[in-house]
């Protein structure tokens, strides 16, 4: 699964793509500076790994991984082929969840497309052109979804009835994000369109030095606008971000970090936010060859979770045998573990936690 960084050109996007991925995207003082999307696997921090490396002593360590994409500015006019329009929203369809970077900081020296910065105004430009394309689709389907619907079949009643309700949502300027539940249910009529607006949004607010802690009136604006739309609000500074990621130790990280009065990275905070958003979470196997962190999505059971590692699992799936994170933690070592009888063996239906210990047994 993939998370695409969206917004105007020129509000910092390929600067926080750079920090997340440690990659060098172009980043430069013009719009569409971006053209082609950049991509990058991008490890997912979480000090649990660290602690179990510390405990397990492994000969290596894999962290989880979620993949980003920066992807060209948008403008005005783009559901309709302006700037860099079309492709840009073709490249957002092929992402799971949009990451939103709004400007909200005032410098002279760096250009905003539309002359001055007011990210209220920014988004709503962004939402439009989503919504508009969305109206598009939903268009498109509702006129041939018409003629089986005279005809009594049920299915397709059921679905022009659903898509008439996306309509009006649509034509009120609202996202489809924010449309009722009972209508958000019908996945089986909302997946196969990729609706733009559907799809689970993070609003990242680029902001100055001085706002990181606090935020600003930029800030609380967009914090304001999105209370609707079950959207997250973070903020960070992309230009201290940069700044971070020059530094070479963990010691001078760790220094400039409490200067700013903060105990990680907004980068982090962002990516950890982003695999959330993606509705994933962590499992874990732990041996003397390697520890490792395994992504699922939040509600898979056991025999998914093992198809993880290998389809071969997944299919000869036997048990699991499970430790929770806190008794490992607790009791130092699996031997001390299994003499608590602190291992819990489970079937097909145990749907796993985030932060379990897992070892998978199955016959193929």
């Amino acid at each position: 699964m993939k998370a695409g960084i969206v917004g105007l050109p020129n509000v910092g996007k390929s600067t926080l793509f750079n920090c997340l991925s440690n990659t060098k995207a172009n980043s430069a003082n013009f719009p569409f500076c971006t053209i082609e999307p950049n991509h990058s696997i991008i490890n997912v921090p979480d000090k649990r790994i660290n602690v179990l490396n510390e405990l397990v002593n492994p000969e290596k360590t894999i962290p989880a991984t979620v993949e980003i994409v920066d992807i060209a500015g948008l403008v005005k006019g783009a559901s309709k082929g302006e700037g860099l329009g079309n492709k840009f929203l073709a490249n957002i369809r092929e992402t799971d969840a949009i990451i939103h970077v709004l400007r909200c900081f005032d410098d002279d020296n760096i250009a905003h497309i539309d002359g001055s910065v007011d990210p209220v105004r920014d988004k709503e430009i962004i939402d439009i052109e989503l919504q508009l394309k969305d109206l598009e689709t939903v268009n498109n389907r509702l006129e041939k979804v018409k003629k089986t619907s005279k005809s009594g079949d049920k299915s397709s009643m059921e679905e022009f009835g659903v898509l008439e309700e996306v309509v009006l949502h649509l034509e009120s300027s609202r996202n489809i994000r924010s449309i009722s539940h009972e209508i958000k249910k019908k996945d089986h009529i909302l997946k196969p369109l990729q609706l733009l607006t559907l799809k689970p949004v993070l609003y990242v607010c680029n902001v100055d030095e001085k706002s990181i802690i606090d935020g600003n009136n930029y800030v609380n604006s967009i914090m304001n606008l999105v209370q609707t739309e079950n959207a997250q609000v973070i903020s960070l500074a992309a230009g201290i971000e940069s700044e971070i990621q020059e530094l070479q130790t963990y010691d001078e990280r760790k220094i400039f970090l409490d200067d700013l009065g903060v105990d990680e990275p907004g980068s982090s905070k962002l990516i950890s936010a982003v695999y959330d958003l993606l509705d994933l979470h962590t499992y874990f196997t732990a041996g003397p060859k390697e520890v490792r962190a395994w992504t699922v999505p939040k509600g898979s059971l056991a025999p998914q979770a093992a198809g993880v590692i290998h389809s071969d699992f997944e299919k000869g799936f036997i048990k699991a045998e499970v430790i929770s994170y806190n008794d490992f933690t607790t009791y130092k070592t699996e031997l001390k573990v299994r003499e608590a009888g602190k291992i819990r063996i489970e079937g097909k239906d145990y749907e796993v936690k985030s932060g379990d210990i897992i070892h998978f047994l199955f016959n193929v």
